[in-house]
């Protein structure tokens, strides 16, 4: 059976103001009615595969169970990082994961961020890696280059190490390695032939990946499974021992196993891959009209060509330009020359260092137990939607310098204040005042929406103490 361990930690930053450190670019859904996150659990839920082993940044956790749930997928296990340590320490905890239950198991490590057109295309690779896999080599997973690309890191093929598959796909031998290299190399890269792009998906074998780690990288191993055997339950998720954790060194898969051993191969595909690590891959995916210009909301473009604008709600014009990404939500606005996507980072470092909240979060802020957005704020006042989902409920919380009033406006809420409980309809409502124990639940079939009004001398979210929380949040903000 094939384990699949799908990485859910990145932050996406190339992609703000879209993709934002509370809400990364894996759990949106702009290409479709499912997130990239959705689509690579479901790409690997069919037959021959095992649940999903999920490896989450602890601050995606309820984000990662309510998307699988959401997409009726299986539930698998999500193990929750400490801190982010690259993708040696997951590829470890990984392996002794699936080695404690199936020593002899297959793990598909892959990005849960990535876009794949063609699946079909993606599966007839992995069995042709099967093989592989299962006779000791770690296996990866190169695309066929269509352009001289400077942002990607580049595998050299050598001869193949197997008969071809049904489908088409040799195994290669692995000859190196290489960087990302400069527009002149990448274009001897592509005139050559022998050079796929690296695409960071693996397979291996739990009883290969041990061996490797023993020989490579020993005090990552041993530290992982420190971190593992000392790891507690938290609801539905395992966290792993922050202590141990963090003593795993921070680096690569890459740099620690796959360019020190000498047993990999690797499977050249073309399955409409992007890892969308730009605002120029995204506009990449979508179709351009005759003057190169495509788009994603309400656009229109004049007099402009080889441009992208992407657009939350309101209708964005473009006059007299080219080369230019725009990309408009509810709080933020980027315009930048399409050479410049790679430095969209830099935007997201410089808001982190001026304390901005527009680098974590959006107008409209992802909980467990649903959504709130801010609509009005101003001195001594704030305004904000609610969203509580059916049977869920907020933690029973006070504050020490607001009071609030909310006001039903869609389903049913039942509002506990200072121990005495009652039921809200629409257009009933309830005050809170300062210091009082408060709990807003939902106990309907339908989403409950309300209209909250805080008053007080301070509005942060971390104006808040809480007492009890089914999501075990007690004396958090989160």
């Amino acid at each position: 059976m094939i384990h699949p361990c799908i990485l859910s930690g990145g932050s996406g930053s190339r992609l703000w103001p879209l993709s934002r450190k509370a809400y990364p670019k894996q759990f949106l859904q702009i290409f479709d009615t499912e997130s990239l996150f959705q689509k690579t659990c479901r790409r690997v839920s069919g037959p021959g595969f095992g649940a999903p082993l999920v490896i989450s940044n602890q601050d995606h956790r309820f984000l990662c169970g309510e998307q699988m749930v959401e997409a009726g997928l299986e539930a698998g296990r999500i193990v929750l990082e400490p801190q982010g340590r690259n993708t040696a320490a997951p590829a470890a905890i990984a392996t002794l994961m699936v080695e404690r239950e199936d020593a002899d198991g297959l793990i598909l490590m892959l990005p849960s961020d990535h876009l794949i057109a063609d699946e079909a295309a993606f599966l007839d690779a992995v069995r042709a890696g099967e093989q592989a896999a299962r006779a000791g080599y770690i296996v990866t997973f190169g695309i066929r280059p269509s352009e001289p690309h400077t942002g990607y890191g580049y595998i050299h093929l050598g001869e193949a190490i197997g008969a071809s598959e049904p489908q088409g796909e040799d195994v290669r031998q692995v000859l190196e390695f290489v960087e990302k290299p400069d527009r002149e190399r990448a274009q001897a890269y592509l005139d050559e032939g022998d050079y796929v792009w690296n695409a960071g998906i693996f397979l291996f074998s739990a009883r290969a990946m041990r061996a490797a780690f023993e020989a490579h990288a020993p005090a990552i191993l041993q530290r992982a499974e420190a971190a593992l055997d000392a790891a507690t339950a938290d609801l539905d998720f395992l966290r792993l021992d922050a202590a141990r954790f963090g003593e795993i060194e921070n680096i690569s898969f890459d740099y620690a196993i796959m360019e020190r051993t000498g047993t990999v191969a690797c499977v050249p595909m073309d399955p409409g891959w992007s890892d969308l690590g730009s605002w120029s891959a995204v506009r990449e995916v979508f179709p351009a009209d005759k003057d190169g210009n495509a788009s994603l909301g309400d656009s229109l473009f004049l007099d402009t060509r080889d441009s992208f604008v992407y657009s939350a709600e309101a209708s964005v014009a473009v006059l007299g330009l080219s080369d230019v990404l725009v990309v408009n939500t509810r709080d933020a606005l980027l315009v930048a020359h399409k050479d410049k996507a790679q430095d969209v980072k830099r935007i997201v470092e410089r808001l982190e260092a001026d304390n901005r909240i527009e680098a974590i979060e959006h107008k409209r802020v992802y909980r467990p137990w649903g959504w709130y957005e801010g609509l009005s704020q101003g001195a001594r006042f704030q305004v904000k939607c609610i969203m509580v989902k059916p049977g869920a409920q907020l933690s029973l919380q006070s504050h020490v310098h607001r009071a609030e009033h909310w006001v039903v406006v869609n389903g049913t809420a039942e509002v506990t204040i200072d121990g005495e409980t009652q039921l809200l309809g629409e257009n009933q409502s309830a005050y809170i005042p300062l210091a009082a124990r408060h709990r807003l639940a939902n106990p309907g079939r339908i989403p409950t929406y309300l209209i909250e009004v805080q008053s007080g001398s301070y509005l942060g979210e971390d104006d808040i103490i809480r007492y009890q929380d089914i999501y075990g949040r007690e004396g958090t903000s989160s």
